[in-house]
């Protein structure tokens, strides 16, 4: 492969990038300035803006995978193929149309360009990588060698060094040993995930992974986050997501708490004995955390809080709360809002909330079960004045934003954890399943959706990876991860639906673990800030002259 042919296709989409970035500013843009009211009836064009910087990115990233691979003498032949196919692709689809749902395709005609604006950016760099890319002879090859593969989790060099492959092993010996085996009953019977479990987790340091060494965790970075999170949700989901919890509440911690907080808590949330639970959303409210009405009114050496949430996942076992709440009622909007480290007892199914003030009941779902959904009411409900996020009320909001970028770029890791589950149990069935006398794999479109989903994983990898290692270098990301969360939802659920699909008619019987998966993937476009809010957050980024 002709590493050259990527760098020149790479300059082209990003001065075309460049093109529709100024397209669509002209069109928001009021006396010189962004619009709000005109973003909103350009919001097509503007969220396409955030979907065709990701692709830009997703090449980006691809190259300079490609580039590295090739210098460490790791360039193999799946290597290659995952990159050719990939950048052609993606290459093509900018052209050609790219898919922001299943029913809205993005076109270059949305920013206002035609096609005399358009043409200068097609050129033979691209052309060529659409013709020699994504082709039936590439895929077959692709397909080919994954089904000789010993082991479908490992198809490409993900290009980590020895420290996060071994990171990755010890996690894939305990998720297939603990996780895989019970995963599918744990779902049917909407059972919490056992104690011993949690305790396995904890164990390995997955609750202190990111927390540093002086509090009693492993001081690693936010790559190996997206390792470990990676492959615990590629066993399960709801194991995958046991870690966000601690990570939101410890970077919390992190950016905001007082000496005393982070000396009391930072050691007891990395080594498992605190389980905490986010408490930010509001009924009708979802991502308008402005709008965000539960109170809490000091009395004395107390806050009292009384409101009501939704969508809290593991509060019944949890220790701790992070809630965010209404501290100021006459100042509206964010400035209001604190945040609060609240205690509490833990509960069963019996006795969910074994605490005065606090009430709530289950939220059942199709999928992300094994840490339960409820809905909680405060009435009075008391925590100690000291429980306040670094001790000053009216922070809570910016508190809160500061932990996104981590919580995004560990959201795209469970995606992609997600994805390669599907694209496993769609293989595995493909190579046992005999029709017409044949294996399934045999048949070139189920051997062209196994090897496509082998692409788009590698690909959703490599841009969270990309936004983990921003994290880690201390440079703003939200961007970044926000582009890493947009793709990897779009690929999990792509690759449980076509997953779905090999299965045929037993796919959707319950007892296949594939229709597990497909039900865990859809929630992944929607928490940690919906499709729409990512592109949204992307589009102001990139309008107002991010980079």
């Amino acid at each position: 492969m002709k590493l050259d042919l990527a760098t020149e296709a790479l300059a082209s989409v990003e001065a075309l990038l460049a093109q529709a970035i100024a397209s669509v500013r002209a069109r928001v843009s009021e006396g010189g300035r962004l619009s709000a009211p005109l973003i909103e009836r350009e919001q097509r064009a503007a969220h396409g803006l955030a979907w065709l910087a990701t692709y830009v990115e997703a090449i980006r990233e691809m190259t300079a995978y490609a580039l590295r691979m090739r210098a460490e003498g790791r360039f193999g032949e799946i290597e290659i193929l995952l990159t050719r196919i990939g950048l052609g692709e993606y290459c093509a689809q900018i052209f050609g149309g790219i898919p922001m749902s299943q029913g809205e395709i993005l076109r270059l005609a949305d920013f206002g360009l035609d096609e005399a604006q358009v043409a200068p950016y097609r050129t033979a760099a691209i052309a060529q990588l659409i013709e020699s890319g994504n082709i039936p002879e590439t895929r077959a090859s692709l397909a080919s060698l994954i089904e000789r593969s010993d082991n479908a989790a490992t198809i490409g060099d993900p290009g980590l060094d020895e420290t996060f492959e071994a990171i990755r092993a010890e996690m894939r010996r305990f998720a297939d040993a603990e996780v895989i085996p019970h995963a599918q009953g744990w779902h049917r019977t909407n059972a919490y995930i056992p104690m011993e479990v949690i305790e396995g987790l904890s164990g390995m340091g997955v609750f202190g992974l990111t927390i540093p060494e002086d509090y009693g965790g492993m001081g690693l970075g936010k790559v190996a986050m997206c390792v470990v999170s990676e492959e615990l949700s590629r066993a399960y989901i709801g194991v995958g997501s046991l870690g966000t919890r601690s990570e939101i509440a410890a970077e919390l911690i992190l950016v905001g708490g007082t000496p005393e907080q982070k000396r009391e808590l930072l050691p007891k949330i990395a080594s498992g004995a605190i389980l905490p639970t986010a408490v930010f959303t509001e009924p009708n409210t979802g991502s308008d955390l402005a709008s965000l009405r539960t109170r809490a009114i000091r009395e004395g050496d107390v806050y009292k809080i009384s409101g009501a949430k939704t969508w809290i996942t593991h509060p019944v076992r949890a220790d701790l709360m992070t809630l965010l709440a209404r501290t100021n009622p006459n100042e509206p909007g964010y400035k209001g809002l604190s945040m609060f480290l609240a205690r509490k007892p833990r509960g069963s199914d019996a006795e969910p909330f074994p605490a005065k003030g606090m009430s709530g009941g289950e939220i059942e779902v199709l999928g992300y079960r094994g840490m339960k959904e409820y809905e909680i009411a405060f009435d009075g409900f008391e925590i100690p004045a000291e429980a306040l996020l670094g001790g000053e009320e009216g922070q809570g909001f910016k508190q809160l934003m500061a932990t996104f970028e981590s919580a995004r770029i560990q959201t795209a890791a469970r995606a992609v954890g997600v994805a390669q589950s599907a694209m496993e149990l769609g293989l595995r069935y493909a190579k046992e399943r005999t029709q017409f006398g044949k294996k399934l794999i045999a048949f070139p479109r189920v051997a062209d959706k196994i090897a496509m989903m082998a692409v788009e994983i590698h690909i959703a990898r490599q841009i969270t990876y990309f936004a983990g290692r921003a994290k880690d270098e201390g440079r703003r990301c939200d961007m970044e991860a926000g582009m890493a969360k947009l793709l990897a939802a779009r690929v999990a659920w792509a690759a449980a639906d076509n997953a779905l699909q090999i299965h045929g008619g037993n796919g959707f019987a319950l007892e296949y673990p594939i229709s597990r998966v497909l039900c865990d993937a859809r929630i992944l476009n929607i928490f940690e800030g919906a499709a729409e809010i990512q592109a949204q957050v992307i589009a102001r980024r990139l309008l107002e002259g991010g980079n």
